[in-house]
């Protein structure tokens, strides 16, 4: 072969090279992997090595580089920058993760032009918002993650969510997502559904949703409806969180729907047996029983003996001794023994004494007119006693005695 044979062929040879620039996409040949979990490839047509991170081969977490690439695979790269300079036949700093988010950023702004929503894993929580993981890294502000004050925002790590794309900027890898647009959009579509159906009176089942202050919300199916908290129970409830839990099947009773604000009112306690319901077994006439005083008035003392069940002491049944006013004798929180002297179920009434379970003084002087008296002050509204009845039973108390 001749002297301008060889030379002829070598200028063959370094035009066929290609060159290489940051940002072009070349084919890489894996011809090993090193002890810094850099995949060294061959970039074909260009003659030269390159350099891939492991943190640059995928979008995803790469635990083991040799569990993703092997040697002999090509790879699509993207070229990121030069390493070393020309004199020293330097290599390249690529990566196969730039290339792939590129295609993803394609994807999602195709989605984002067609009002389409998108499915991502949280996989951080971070000062106002999550980072969520859907090919690239997207963020959603705290106002837009649900519909309602979430304190704990650890909650959701982890989770995977829909997603309503609010702002796409690929150039500046910012993609600003919502889930509460995803929940709104739901609530509202099962709403329409269970105002439709929902019937004052009915029983339904629903789950506790979140607790405030005042009461609960229980999710109906998309829609939660509140429990105030004087509709949790007959006994005396001071916190929903004290009887209740997030997640809890409970029954409630439909109170009222305002479809217009989109309110619902519940109740538990309405679900359950009423605690006047037996209450002729359970306290019949003669019988003695334990109880508190709740609250005094001009003209006796309310008791309660059961849950939700007060009866009344009257004055005259308080004590043997003479006593101007209940509050000479008790104390609201005080736990008395009572006699049962009258029952009313119809009425929700309970006629009860004190005085009958302790010894006559052998002194005691009759006052049939002071107790009189005092039962007229009594308003009837307030007790549940009508006027001839607290009076007249207060006439046969004197004759008794």
């Amino acid at each position: 072969m001749s002297e301008n044979e060889d030379r002829n062929d070598l200028l063959d040879a370094l035009n066929s090279v290609e060159e290489v620039n940051v940002g072009d996409v070349v084919k890489g040949e894996v011809l090993t992997i090193d002890d810094d979990r850099q995949v060294i490839v061959g970039i074909e047509g260009a003659g030269v090595e390159g350099v891939v991170p492991a943190k640059e081969l995928s979008t995803k977490p790469v635990e083991n580089v040799k569990d993703e690439v092997k040697v002999g695979d090509v790879l699509d790269l993207v070229v990121i920058s030069k390493i070393g300079n020309d004199k020293e036949n330097g290599s390249y700093l690529l990566s196969h993760r730039r290339l792939e988010a590129r295609k993803v950023w394609d994807e999602i702004q195709k989605q984002a032009d067609a009002g389409e929503t998108i499915t991502g894993t949280v996989s951080q929580v971070v000062k106002g918002g999550l980072v969520v993981e859907v090919g690239v890294r997207g963020f959603v502000p705290a106002s837009m993650i649900t519909d309602h004050f979430v304190e704990d925002l650890n909650e959701f790590k982890g989770q995977e969510l829909e997603f309503k794309i609010i702002e796409i900027e690929p150039s500046e890898n910012r993609l600003i997502l919502s889930h509460k647009a995803i929940v709104q959009a739901q609530r509202k579509e099962a709403a329409e559904k269970l105002f439709a159906t929902l019937e004052v009176g009915s029983i339904v089942e629903g789950t506790v949703a979140r607790m405030t202050n005042f009461g609960a919300f229980v999710d109906l199916g998309g829609v939660d409806g509140l429990v105030h908290v004087s509709e949790i129970s007959y006994d005396r409830v001071e916190k929903a969180s004290d009887v209740l839990e997030n997640g809890q099947k409970v029954n409630v009773k439909v109170l009222s729907v305002d479809q217009e604000r989109g309110r619902i009112s519940l109740s538990i306690k309405q679900t359950l047996p009423g605690p006047w319901d037996d209450i002729a077994e359970k306290a019949p006439e003669g019988s003695v029983l334990t109880g508190t005083v709740k609250r005094l008035t001009a003209f006796g003392a309310f008791v309660e003996v059961f849950p939700g069940v007060e009866g009344l002491v009257h004055i005259s049944q308080i004590s043997h001794n003479h006593i101007a006013t209940p509050a000479d004798a008790l104390t609201p929180g005080q736990e008395v023994q009572v006699k049962v002297l009258e029952v009313h179920p119809e009425n929700q009434r309970l006629g009860l004494s004190i005085k009958a379970l302790e010894e006559k003084p052998a002194t005691e002087e009759k006052k049939p007119s002071q107790s009189r008296n005092l039962a007229s002050d009594a308003p009837e509204e307030e007790t549940g006693f009508t006027l001839g009845e607290i009076a007249g039973q207060a006439l046969k108390d004197d004759n008794k005695e």
